[in-house]
Parts: C-alpha cells; structure tokens; sequence
C-alpha cells in the first residue's frame, strides 16, 4: 500500500503559525513525518520571511532534524 503524499503538511504547519499557534505547531513538528518534510518546513519557512520570528519554532525544527537524522541505538522488537 502506497504512503499518502505529506507534501502539505509543511503548509499547515505554515498556517498555524500564521494564525498565531505557535505552541501548536511546535507540537506538530516534533511528531513530523520525516526528515524530508522538516526540511521542505524550513525551506518554507524562509520563503515566507519567518525564520527567526519565534525561536521556540526554530529550536523544535532543529531538535527534530537531530533526533530523525541520529541512528537508533535500539529498536524494540
């Protein structure tokens, strides 16, 4: 079974920000999908001139690129 397009979800984080939501989209990008999506995030983030504007965001982004891209020590099996 072919995994649903995400590509949207960097738009929504987008929206709750613009709506003035920071805390729920801080919760939204540490369950982000993968790596890719919390870099296409940041990519939009810049385009948008938001970088920077809550420093609470930009850490989560960060912390969540470091915790997705970091190898497992373990996996339960």
């Amino acid at each position: 079974m072919a995994r649903p397009s995400s590509s949207s979800w960097p738009d929504k984080i987008l929206a709750l920000l613009r709506a003035g939501n920071p805390a729920a989209a801080i919760a939204q990008i540490k369950v982000a999908p993968s790596v890719r999506d919390l870099r296409a995030l940041e990519k939009a983030l810049t385009a948008a001139g938001l970088t920077g504007r809550w420093s609470e965001v930009d850490a989560a982004v960060t912390e969540s690129l470091q915790a997705l891209s970091a190898p497992r020590l373990h996996r339960s099996p």
